[in-house]
């Protein structure tokens, strides 16, 4: 249950504020002394400015900002802590963003991802840093199993019907509302989504999909959303994700999601978008998976073909015909786009049966070193980076996944913003054959506003080829 003062406005602030007292739902309910201490610890070390972020963003949602940086200083007086209670815990709240209330009582949905975060948080910090090695892959790949397992996003054990939609979170509305059409046309073949959680390409499969469940008469729909503490501010969770995650980092969420989901659906997007992209086709591109079935389509409105014409070239050139052999563009055509996933997830079906592999983690994919490894955005790591025909075409595409990463970074993360606005935009090297490509797809995404949702651009990179 919900205890809300009344609205107040905020000082500077985007929205109203309200002073709340929440009980969980959903998640976890019972804390340990210490592990409430460690949550509210605001020193070196501690848990609070970790939670005190992922929370903020979870109650900001609807938000047309995709600055985490302007979402926090816009509720800069945002502070939260637990009370004990003899049945169990509830969160107090100051000055949390009104748009989470409805007549002073917190929305349901919202209150289940808050209390995801705190479940989450928790875990990871007790549980999975002091069992795995989480320098060694096998150690990190069981920890993203015991995260995703501790929130129950394991439990369906049917047949593979987990697609992940990747795209853009700031898309035209044509766009948008294609995203809608693949997931109604999804949802109408029994088909679950899992998403990135927040707006946009990630928010649109989910409603199509609720809609072509209700028609089905499916009631229990999956809406997975996978997010992480650098990116959850940009992105808030959208309010139709059912189960949410937040993962310790990008990597691990970009293996959550191989590992999870049973095919890929993306739709157009841009510095984020690309790098999903080239971390999928960089492991699908290692020698060891080369029989590993997992249906990878592009698709979007008639209006988009260029778009993907641009990516489709980029990839030719950067990654090569075996690159463009993973997946299959499918322009205007939102039915034929659900009967491809379709029929590839029926492969994937056959194929974990033989190899006696899980329907709901894919245990068999192999996942190398260098897409495991949190990449820690710096001028120093960019300009470092090595984008050379030298390397085996899958280290080729993991160092540009890092390249994409970095722009992300310096797009919508805190960190990422304020190193740019200290030491100017990242450079980024490579061959002239590279960073051609490179630049021409980025100058696109910036012309076609696909880097920020609000305001004008100003690229956080340059290259140097």
């Amino acid at each position: 249950m919900n205890d809300a003062s009344l609205p107040e406005p905020a000082n500077g602030s985007l929205t109203t504020v309200v002073h709340a007292r929440v009980a969980p739902r959903g998640a976890l309910d019972i804390l340990s002394q210490q592990e409430v201490a460690k949550l509210l610890d605001r020193g070196q070390g501690g848990l609070y400015p970790l939670f005190r972020q992922c929370a903020l963003a979870v109650l900001n949602c609807g938000t047309q900002l995709d600055d985490a940086r302007m979402i926090f200083e816009a509720y800069k007086d945002f502070d939260l802590r637990i009370v004990r209670q003899p049945w169990g815990i509830k969160l107090e709240m100051k000055h949390a963003p009104g748009s989470a209330f409805v007549d002073g009582e917190m929305i349901r949905g919202v209150r289940e991802h808050l209390f995801a975060v705190l479940r989450d948080i928790v875990y990871t910090h007790n549980e999975v840093v002091p069992r795995f090695d989480l320098d060694d892959a096998e150690g990190i790949t069981n920890a993203i199993f015991s995260i995703l397992r501790n929130a129950r996003a394991l439990d369906d054990k049917g047949r593979p019907d987990l697609v992940v939609c990747w795209g853009g979170h700031s898309i035209p509305r044509h766009e948008y509302e294609y995203t809608k059409e693949v997931g109604y046309e999804l949802g109408l073949r029994g088909l679950d989504i899992c998403t990135g959680c927040g707006p946009g390409a990630m928010k649109g499969p989910m409603k199509g999909a609720a809609i072509g469940h209700s028609k089905q008469r499916v009631h229990d729909g999956r809406y997975v959303g996978l997010t992480e503490p650098g990116i959850i501010a940009a992105e808030p969770p959208n309010p139709i994700v059912n189960k949410l995650v937040i993962l310790p980092d990008i990597e691990k969420r970009l293996e959550a999601f191989v590992r999870l989901g049973h095919g890929i659906v993306v739709f157009p997007g841009g510095a984020g978008t690309a790098e999903e992209i080239l971390y999928l086709l960089g492991i699908l591109l290692d020698p060891a998976n080369t029989d590993q079935p997992f249906p990878l389509v592009f698709t979007g409105p008639k209006e988009s073909a260029a778009y993907f014409e641009q990516l489709d070239r980029f990839i030719a050139v950067t990654l090569g015909p075996e690159a463009q052999k993973r997946y299959r563009i499918i322009v205007g055509d939102a039915p034929e786009a659900a009967r491809e996933m379709r029929h590839g997830l029926d492969v994937v079906r056959r194929r974990r049966r033989r190899a006696g592999d899980a329907y709901n983690y894919n245990w068999l994919l192999r996942v190398p070193a260098q897409f495991q490894h949190p990449f820690e955005v710096t001028h120093e790591s960019m300009s470092s980076l090595v984008l050379s025909r030298d390397l085996p075409v899958h280290e080729l595409a993991a160092n540009l996944r890092r390249a994409f990463s970095g722009i992300v970074a310096g797009n919508v993360k805190e960190h990422g913003i304020r190193q740019i606005e200290t030491h100017g935009p990242f450079s980024i090297h490579g061959d002239a054959d590279i960073g051609r490509p490179l630049d021409e797809l980025l100058q696109a995404f910036v012309a076609q506003r696909r880097m920020k949702l609000l305001g004008e651009y100003k690229p956080c990179y340059r290259i140097v080829a």
